[in-house]
């Protein structure tokens, strides 16, 4: 999209598609990772920004693969038109593979709160809706505990109370449809969410 269009008829014009055949994965696994590599499921509004961000700050640290989906919802091979409808109860989201050994699910944690607004239930920026809402989806024990534990500390040291921020157990992945992959990379100056964009917050005590 054209950078100066109106952000309400760039977020409007956002491509769909009716199939539900392209790229659509249930188990969501990425090829040829690591044994010791693990789960980071996030929803922070638009995924497109959500994955460039992480892609931006944690490639060749420790992240492996990065892929944009849905999860949440009740809804078996959810498309971009489904969802975006908010009928299904999916959230787009993107869900990260990395190494423990380089890189802390903590440190995606915290800076999953630096890079989009937690305050704002079902919406970031002017993109509101279900489908925008903020959540950490945990995929072990281990990872709701350390999800809670971060949430609290950035709810009281940098959100002044203020979070939404769901913390849930992961249901089934759905990966997003092939044009939704690295959007932001095929597509410069495709749409951003304004909400996303990395604060400058003090590091969390």
């Amino acid at each position: 999209m054209a950078t100066n269009m109106p952000t309400f008829l760039t977020r409007l014009f956002r491509p769909f598609t009716t199939s539900t055949s392209m790229s659509l994965n249930p188990q969501g696994q990425a090829a040829s990772l690591p044994e010791n590599a693990q789960r980071c499921t996030l929803a922070a509004g638009c995924f497109w920004g959500v994955e460039h961000l992480f892609r931006k700050n944690f490639q060749g640290k420790g992240l492996l693969d990065a892929k944009v989906g849905y999860i949440g919802g009740d809804m078996d091979n959810p498309n971009y038109r489904a969802v975006c409808s908010g009928r299904t109860g999916h959230a787009e989201s993107v869900q990260l593979h990395f190494d423990p050994a380089q890189l802390s699910y903590t440190t995606l944690l915290s800076f999953f709160y630096t890079m989009h607004d937690p305050t704002t239930p079902n919406r970031q920026g002017g993109d509101a809706g279900t489908q925008y809402r903020s959540a950490i989806f945990y995929h072990t024990p281990e990872q709701k505990t350390q999800a809670e534990e971060i949430t609290k500390k950035a709810n009281e040291q940098w959100w002044k109370g203020k979070i939404s921020t769901e913390v849930l157990e992961a249901g089934r992945w759905w990966d997003a449809e092939e044009y939704h992959q690295l959007y932001l990379d095929k597509n410069p100056g495709g749409y951003e969410c304004p909400a996303h964009y990395v604060r400058k917050f003090s590091e969390l005590k």
